[in-house]
């Protein structure tokens, strides 16, 4: 009995982790989102492979999007796992999810050197040496460095798309760093494709572009995007969540700042923990993609216009290195044999 209040009392404290940690039943079904961008497309298709060829789970892949994704696994407890969560979106009830146990965070950063923020291309750098090093608050003190076509006299940022949430973010940046004062237009590049285009039709003309991107994507990979550095510090979430994401009405008065650190968790539920056992749950912790590996997987997405299951075998194929660090030598053998 005294044994057995013991490991009791161990399971309260530690959770749900600790339990997938001396589960040793075989895996049983599991449920994924396979949510609707390329990364997660790849994420969410290399863990089948590798759960199924090498530790024979059962994973069936559902649709999915950030926040019915995420509603679903925190009301429902369905799909058992979102590969790439990601978290600023469902900053408050995933804290609560977690403390109250319904998920667990199985891997804090599955990706490497992503974000968001301001970029310049190569070509920038080429033709202005002077750029290397500099901050954004150094480089919003040069827009002669970046004429706009339309009108030379002014600097082009280019920022997003209307509608977009970064484009509320960028036009009240665009304000607390008085960036017209010093001679800069904020230009809304009017869609996805626009705001790609003037990335290509910049670099492949080896002309400078500054603007707003975001990481990982196939853009940065194939253009080789470098970010900015702000030049100051990030100034609190009360002036990021009650200011600068809001509508110009509502924000009256931006205070300069860093964009806010992007951050992507893969989420499970409980019943992942359970039901994967500790060699699923080991796995999804060791789980993380280079950044570089990424963006170039995104680019072969783009090229090949690849689906996530064809780029899941790419990757398993190209990048042996790096996914046999993420499970045993057992499954390592087995997965290979499946490819």
């Amino acid at each position: 009995m005294k044994i057995k209040n013991i490991i009791i009392s161990a399971l309260v404290i530690l959770g749900f982790t600790s339990f997938s940690g001396i589960a040793n039943a075989k895996c049983g079904k599991l449920v994924i989102a396979e949510q609707n961008w390329a990364s997660a497309e790849l994420m969410a298709n290399v863990d089948k492979i590798i759960l199924e060829e090498g530790y024979g789970c059962d994973v069936e892949l559902v649709p999915g999007a950030t926040m019915p994704t995420f509603t679903s696994m925190n009301d429902k407890g369905s799909p058992d796992m979102n590969p790439e969560q990601w978290a600023n979106a469902v900053y408050t009830p995933l804290k609560k999810a977690v403390s109250e146990k319904r998920l667990i965070i199985a891997n804090g950063a599955p990706i490497t050197g992503l974000g968001e923020g301001w970029w310049l291309n190569p070509a920038a750098l080429k033709k202005h040496p002077e750029l290397k090093g500099m901050t954004a608050v150094q480089i919003l003190d040069r827009p002669d460095l970046f004429p706009d076509k339309e009108d030379p006299s002014k600097g082009a940022f280019m920022g997003c798309p209307a509608g977009w949430g970064c484009q509320l973010a960028n036009a009240n940046l665009f304000r607390a760093f008085e960036m017209e004062k010093k001679g800069w237009k904020l230009i809304d590049p009017g869609s996805a494709a626009g705001l790609d285009g003037s990335i290509a039709k910049a670099s492949d003309s080896n002309e400078p572009w500054f603007g707003y991107y975001w990481n990982p994507t196939s853009m940065v990979g194939k253009y080789n995007l470098q970010p900015v550095d702000f030049g100051v510090p990030f100034a609190g979430r009360d002036n990021w969540d009650n200011c600068i994401t809001l509508a110009e009405q509502d924000c009256a008065n931006p205070k300069p700042t860093a964009w806010t650190k992007s951050e992507v968790n893969s989420i499970v539920t409980a019943n992942f923990a359970k039901t994967g056992g500790k060699e699923a749950l080991s796995y999804v912790e060791k789980r993380v993609f280079p950044g570089e590996v990424m963006n170039g997987m995104l680019v072969y997405m783009a090229d090949n216009q690849a689906k996530g299951s064809d780029a899941a075998v790419e990757f398993l194929i190209k990048h042996e290195d790096v996914w046999t660090k993420w499970v045993s030598s057992s499954a390592a053998k087995k997965i290979k044999k499946s490819l």
